[in-house]
């Protein structure tokens, strides 16, 4: 036995459990001051140590407890943590070709560089970015808890965890049968949810030396469009300086080489505004209100099943298999195709004056200054009738795992072999169109592109739908893995612990077009997409030393070596300290160096070129927002003002062999106050500095300085823009620091039950980037840089009570205000306000074999800030940092066999 200081125990409880930070929903139970405690495994360590001899900031959130508050998937639990800054979620697919992916971001420092474990063992990255793990595999209905480890661990993990880790941690064993079923329905339109799971489980480990278990979930949410919401109906609010539109419209608009006349059928009856389409009186032509027409969250379902089996040799050591598979799919919609006579879409697209559709051929009336001697007019046009652009994206992880661990010679040890594979697909099913049955059809006179289409106008366009796969990827990862720990000698403060082990794993990547689908519409923007792979061998080795020098003073050493056969070798060293001056009082600290390697996907990715997000004018042809006169090396009298001017422009993204790998530098100091049994409180400042980090440069900052970025435009032979370049690069440093903040209350029981009080927030001081090695640093905090804001204050705030078999729960979300991104005249520039969203739920046990959990998410049915942000296709808001779904009510009830 034991004998633990009041600080002590309370951090083994906040480390193993018994405190969740991140949802603050569990009640800490008064216990002896004597208890008999384990050793156990800490998520960033390899020492099997007490939890409370840590020097490190773990926060813990346990299943049961975010079960409560309606939360249905890792991404949605995740959002809880105040430190994860993740710009990434399943809303994010919607014309951004992620696959429909969500991601974990802590510190902000970029989602690659958050490591994500299952078990503490990896999984298989997104083939469509290859640096992350797709949260929504994670086998939710599987856990008994996630870990998340808040300080640099490249030292123990190797690449990937700069910014920290997140450990997924399933049931260890399960006896019996257990079904649980969950329905969430929203106030307003679109988003309702559904879940059900079946676990079930044989065997008791203890006694019968085994345990097999096996666990079934599913998932569906509906999709909810932009016209489904307020907020986001429109991408045109001229009281707030919003207008994002798009010159492809529904009645073309068109241009007259010859003549440089411009203009659309329906300018003067005001350009269908019941089409979202308004006027441009600049220019005599109209503007698409394309946000109208794109989803705020995609249709999405997921379902996985995780097998696992546990026996026993002997008494010291046991054998583990287990078999994860999941697979989730987005469905996504964004407004149809644009189609114009240009780079990026139909070259040569123009209404012949043969067309019974030509202005004044009779069916389209005469328009001034155009007439049969004046020529094809180029067209900038899209069709309401072929539908809105919807894919399915389809992503599928399976690992298997086998391996062993116990005691020999006094080592505890742990091994396995581990195989796992993701594979990521898209397919085109609705309202992509064939671009050479496009041209045929305006050329012919099929296609009316000024009005709607007549029956054989629809059933030509019917049958040019272009339906299949476009693109696929896998990545696979194999390896072994071994490490041991155990106790030698003797300090003053105790037994000091040293670990050792290693790694090898090979990693492969595959990326393939489908070029017969892919290249018969420019609008999937991998016309000029090659096939394209990549593999590498991983070997590491480490080693972990832990010294209690005195009894109040721990000293914690890691080193870790990693060798990769692309980027060469890189050196990582961890130092941890832990002093106990007092029973009531822990400081801890740490530092240590980091890295990560460019994945095989940001090495090899296809280069594709899609449409931007915002709109911009070609610096060149439009400059001060006029279009320009004259032609390169011609004599036309002008170019198009739908295409050069205020329009989307074409961008190119891909992979770059030449990468190195991103280094790091990250400090941690802290404390941990215990003044009573009812009061914990801990702070946590922390830095990170990165150097050569990996990315793009953004949109925004390769149009905000053509001159400076000059060489990233490539145009075509008669001048006009075929794309911005903005493939990968090593850019320049990063640099981010704030603090940690938990506090834990529990107030004395009484006849009315006992009430428990959490609250985790971080504070960020400072983040700053730059675009380029030696360049100017971007100030960052609590302003809209080039693609969104780190938040100055985040934090969850959580009132739990319980009494019996009754228990209910109060939860905030909050983040604070920002600069908003401001593409806006100078009148409407503005700051975003805070955002806090209240949840309430109630949850009854006593019925027998059965526990019900009621509740409303956004109790206060608020909506999402307003954010004149133009990087998301969604308008009106920023999807990423809000949600848009509003008031919803929730019922789950799980019934045990």
């Amino acid at each position: 036995m034991i004998k633990e200081k009041l600080l002590s125990r309370s951090v083994r409880l906040i480390f193993s459990g018994g405190v969740a930070f991140g949802l603050g929903l569990a009640a800490m139970p008064a216990v002896a001051q004597e208890a008999d405690v384990q050793r156990v495994e800490i998520t960033g360590s390899s020492i099997k140590r007490l939890a409370s001899e840590s020097s490190l900031p773990v926060t813990v959130m346990k299943a049961e407890d975010f079960a409560k508050q309606g939360l249905t998937t890792a991404e949605q639990v995740l959002t809880t943590l105040s430190s994860n800054q993740t710009t990434q979620g399943s809303s994010q697919s919607v014309g951004l070709s992620t696959g429909g992916q969500a991601q974990a971001d802590l510190r902000g420092v970029g989602s690659n560089k958050t490591l994500v474990l299952l078990n503490g063992r990896r999984l298989a990255n997104h083939p469509y970015d290859g640096a992350t793990v797709d949260l929504n595999i994670i086998p939710i209905a599987a856990l008994e808890r996630v870990e998340v480890l808040r300080d640099g661990a490249s030292a123990i993990y190797g690449t990937d965890a700069i910014g920290g880790v997140i450990n997924f941690i399933t049931k260890r064993s399960v006896k019996g049968v257990e079904v649980t079923g969950e329905i969430i329905s929203p106030q307003q339109t679109g988003g309702s949810e559904g879940r059900i799971n079946l676990l079930a489980g044989v065997g008791d480990l203890s006694k019968d030396g085994y345990n097999f278990f096996a666990v079934v979930d599913a998932h569906k949410q509906k999709a909810v469009r932009a016209v489904d919401r307020d907020f986001s109906a429109s991408g045109v609010i001229p009281s707030r300086g919003l207008n994002k539109t798009s010159g492809n419209t529904p009645s073309a608009n068109f241009f007259d080489e010859t003549s440089g006349v411009s203009g659309n059928m329906t300018f003067a009856n005001g350009c269908d505004p019941a089409n979202h389409s308004f006027p441009r009186a600049s220019s005599g032509t109209c503007r698409f209100d394309y946000s109208a027409l794109v989803d705020d969250i995609p249709e999405t379902q997921q379902w996985s099943v995780l097998g696992k089996g546990t026996f026993k040799l002997n008494e010291d050591n046991s054998a583990t298999f287990e078999y994860v598979h999941s697979d989730s799919q987005n469905i996504n919609a964004v407004a149809p195709p644009p189609f114009y006579n240009g780079s990026g879409s139909i070259p040569g697209l123009a209404l012949p004056v043969t067309s019974p559709y030509y202005p004044g051929n009779g069916i389209t009336p005469a328009f001034p200054g155009v007439d049969k001697t004046t020529g094809p007019l180029d067209l900038s046009w899209r069709t309401l009738e072929g539908g809105k652009r919807t894919e399915k994206d389809t992503s599928k992880t399976d690992r298997f795992l086998v391996g062993a661990e116990g005691l020999i010679a006094g080592w505890d040890y742990k091994t396995g072999f581990m195989y796992a594979r993701g594979e990521a697909s898209s397919v085109l099913t609705h309202g992509y169109l064939k671009d050479a049955g496009v041209l045929a059809g305006i050329q012919n006179g099929t296609l009316n592109p000024f009005a709607p289409q007549n029956a054989a106008g629809l059933a030509y366009i019917n049958s040019i739908q272009l339906l299949g796969q476009t693109i696929g990827g896998k990545t696979t990862s194999t390896g072994v893995d071994f490490k041991a720990s155990r106790e030698f000698g003797s300090l003053e403060g105790g037994a000091m612990g040293i670990a050792i082990g290693g790694e090898y794993r090979k990693e492969k990547a595959e990326y393939d077009v489908n070029f017969p689908i892919a290249t018969q519409a420019s609008s999937t923007g991998l016309q000029n997409a090659l096939n394209d792979s990549g593999e590498r061998k991983i070997a590491a080795v480490f080693t972990e030393f832990d010294a209690p020098i005195t009894k109040k003073l721990d000293l914690q050493l890691a080193a870790r070596v990693d060798n990769y056969s692309d980027v060469g070798s890189t050196f990582n060293p961890k130092i941890g300290l832990r002093y106990q001056p007092a029973a009531e009082v822990l400081f801890r600290g740490s530092a240590n160096t980091g890295f990560r390697a460019p994945s095989l996907y940001e090495k090899n990715q296809p280069n594709t070129v899609s449409n931007t997000a915002n709109t911009y004018d070609d610096p060149k042809l439009c400059p001060g927002g006029v279009a320009g006169q004259g032609g390169t090396g011609t004599a036309l009298p002008g170019y198009n003002p739908s295409l050069v001017c205020n329009a989307q422009q074409n961008i190119q993204s891909g992979g770059n062999q030449a990468l190195t790998p991103e280094k790091a530098r990250n400090y941690s100091v802290g404390i941990v106050l215990e003044p009573s049994l009812a009061l914990t409180m801990s702070v946590d400042y922390w830095y990170i500095n990165i150097r050569d980090s990996i990315g793009t440069l953004p949109e925004s900052v390769i149009f905000g300085d053509p001159v400076k970025y000059a060489s990233l435009y490539v145009r075509s032979p008669d001048g006009t823009l075929a794309y911005v370049k903005a493939t990968n690069f090593n850019l320049g440093e990063t640099t981010t620091s704030g603090v940690d903040l938990s506090l834990t209350y529990r107030a004395p029981k009484t006849e009315a039950g006992k009430i428990v009080v959490t609250m985790d927030g971080t504070y960020v001081s400072r983040y700053a980037y730059q675009n380029e090695k030696g360049g100017e640093f971007v100030q960052n905090v609590g302003t809209y840089a080039d693609n969104g804001p780190v938040f100055r204050w985040k934090h969850n705030l959580a009132v739990q009570w319980s009494r019996g078999p009754w228990s209910a729960v109060v939860t905030e979300k909050y983040q604070s205000g920002y600069h908003d991104q401001n593409f806006v005249a100078a009148k409407y520039q503005q700051d975003v306000s805070p955002y806090s969203i209240i949840g309430v739920s109630g949850t009854y046990s006593g019925f027998k074999n059965m526990t019900i959990t009621a509740g409303i998410k956004n109790l206060m049915n608020t909506n999402p800030q307003f954010s004149n942000q133009g990087t998301t296709f969604q308008q009106g808001y920023d999807p990423r940092f809000s949600d848009p779904i509003g008031r919803a009510y929730f019922v789950r009830a799980t019934y045990k066999f």
